[in-house]
């Protein structure tokens, strides 16, 4: 049970640590934003690429935190009878909702994302728009990276919820355990 608990604490680790980092691009995608906004309005300029960059970085922002996003259960969930219920069922219904639609779910987007990136990958894709940003390549490989990522903290909730129905929640630090009102840090 400790092995179990070091990978839950390892993955929620790793994620965590991309959220953070990855999380400070809202700031770039404002700043970038806010530069096309002047350059338009007051310089009557507009570059092209700029604009791509900031829908890119959005783009790569959001993929790249969902699996801090599911550690720190900001995604949307239909609570009624989750907050209400007691940790053991909580860790039921995490298990089963993994096993069941989560990690199928991961498995679906990475089978037919591979494809779709490895294409844009062969023939280095750029934007469409003439005088675009290069490199498109590359965002659109966050979609395997957010297949991953999820996965990866699908796999940490389902161990958490073993530990939870084993008896050994005890072993994971305050912040990944279950707690009254239904979320887990």
């Amino acid at each position: 049970m400790r092995i179990i608990a070091l990978v839950v604490r390892a993955i929620s680790a790793f994620n965590s640590a991309v959220g953070q980092i990855f999380s400070w691009l809202s700031l770039a995608i404002v700043l970038v934003c806010f530069t096309v906004v002047v350059q338009r309005y007051v310089f009557s300029v507009s570059f092209v690429w700029m604009q791509d960059l900031y829908v890119w970085l959005n783009g790569a922002m959001f993929t790249a935190v969902a699996g801090f996003a599911l550690l720190r259960n900001d995604h949307v969930r239909v609570d009624i009878f989750y907050r209400p219920a007691s940790t053991r069922n909580k860790a039921i219904v995490d298990l089963i909702g993994v096993v069941v639609f989560l990690l199928p779910f991961c498995w679906v987007v990475y089978r037919y994302g591979w494809p779709f990136v490895a294409r844009s990958w062969r023939i280095h894709e750029g934007s469409a728009n003439p005088g675009g940003m290069p490199g498109l390549f590359i965002l659109k490989s966050f979609i395997l990276v957010f297949a991953g990522l999820v996965a990866l903290q699908g796999i940490s909730m389902a161990l958490r919820s073993i530990l939870v129905l084993g008896g050994a929640e005890q072993l994971l630090p305050q912040r990944l355990r279950y707690e009254s009102d239904g979320s887990a840090h």
